[in-house]
């Protein structure tokens, strides 16, 4: 009996001392974390994409709780409104972020780009682009495997079957940019959706001299100074043989549409239909 209580006394006192060392151990590490964070975090729309610049919605709510403004901090996925309710949990300003979408710059469809050759690999864009130039004579344009579709996580990409290329449903894009990193062409860029979803790009990331690249793609960028020479609003910049179209700059128009011969430059305009 004596054996007993012994045991049990001593198991007793030494689960009491554990349970004091692992309670002092607990205070000396306690790190402290302002209840305000999981405030934050709760109205976020837990994508955890990295768009926002920080590893995952914690890291930027906790970055929101932190600074004394909110005028840098946007999350892509969840645009104003979201970012409105965090303004109205700390009682700090917001400054209102232009909506954004994500584009192709790549017009090359198999009318444009004929297929020269047949990749038999793994169909994955990522891998054919370490491996060669690609099935057409363009080395520069889209891959057409889908890397970016399997990157985006709110099903707003899909590849066209009579086009090889991505589609972008913008109803569905959050600009939160995983197509741009997934594209190992980086022909996937995030721009401004502009008023009614009204933009002008260059639909073409082709560096190579106006006659190579036409006749790579019928609807390459040659390179020929044209759109820069009638804008009026220094809103284009060739380099490398290639322009771009600069949408804080742009003014829409649209004499750089009118004047490409290729017809490498895109408008895009929302379809409104009359009832």
């Amino acid at each position: 009996m004596n054996v007993i209580l012994i045991s049990l006394l001593t198991l007793g006192i030494l689960g009491a001392v554990a349970a004091t060392i692992l309670f002092l151990t607990a205070k000396k590490f306690y790190v402290y974390q302002d209840p305000l964070i999981d405030q934050v975090q709760a109205v976020l729309p837990a994508a955890n994409c990295g768009a926002c610049g920080f590893a995952g919605c914690s890291g930027f709510a906790n970055a929101c709780v932190s600074a004394t403004s909110l005028d840098a901090l946007l999350c892509p996925v969840g645009g104003n409104a979201v970012m409105q309710n965090v303004s109205a949990i700390l009682g700090k300003t917001s400054s209102e972020a232009v909506p954004k979408v994500a584009v192709l710059r790549c017009a090359g469809t198999c009318e444009h780009r004929p297929q020269t050759n047949l990749y038999n690999g793994a169909k994955r864009c990522s891998i054919a682009h370490n491996l060669y130039s690609g099935e057409t004579g363009c080395s520069f344009g889209c891959i057409g495997f889908g890397d970016c579709e399997l990157a985006c996580t709110f099903g707003a990409i899909s590849i066209n079957a009579a086009t090889q290329l991505p589609e972008i449903d913008e109803n569905k894009c959050t600009s939160c940019g995983a197509c741009v990193k997934a594209c190992p062409k980086m022909l996937l860029e995030i721009r401004k959706k502009g008023a009614e979803n009204h933009r002008i790009y260059v639909a073409c990331r082709n560096e190579e001299k106006g006659g190579i690249a036409r006749k790579s793609c019928s609807a390459a960028c040659i390179g020929c100074s044209k759109c820069q020479k009638v804008c009026d609003f220094e809103a284009i910049s060739i380099n490398n043989n290639l322009a771009f179209i600069h949408d804080d700059k742009c003014t829409l128009c649209g004499k750089c549409v009118e004047t490409c011969s290729t017809k490498a430059i895109v408008e895009f305009k929302l379809k409104v239909e009359s009832l």
